[in-house]
């Protein structure tokens, strides 16, 4: 029996995250898109277009606003502004 996709919503940030491990496995190594780039991903059976040029923007300008934990997962991401 196939699992139910989970009903909890997925945030910007969970979208976010995902489109740049995309765009890492495309292009090794690489993190740095232009700000109008748009990734699709695939969360829990839907489609989602992600502004991955926008998202980084701006995560980048918020992050002395961040949590600890998503400051961990953006580094694991390979971005040096999240160290």
């Amino acid at each position: 029996m196939p699992a139910k996709p989970s009903s909890a919503p997925v945030s910007a940030f969970e979208r976010g995250v995902a489109a740049p491990w995309r765009s890492t496995r495309r292009v090794p190594g690489s993190l740095t898109v232009p700000r109008a780039h748009v990734e699709t991903v695939v969360v829990d059976g839907q489609e989602h277009a992600v502004k991955l040029g926008v998202f980084l923007s701006n995560t980048k300008s918020r992050r002395g606003k961040l949590a600890a934990d998503k400051l961990q997962q953006l580094a694991a991401l390979g971005l040096d502004w999240a160290a």
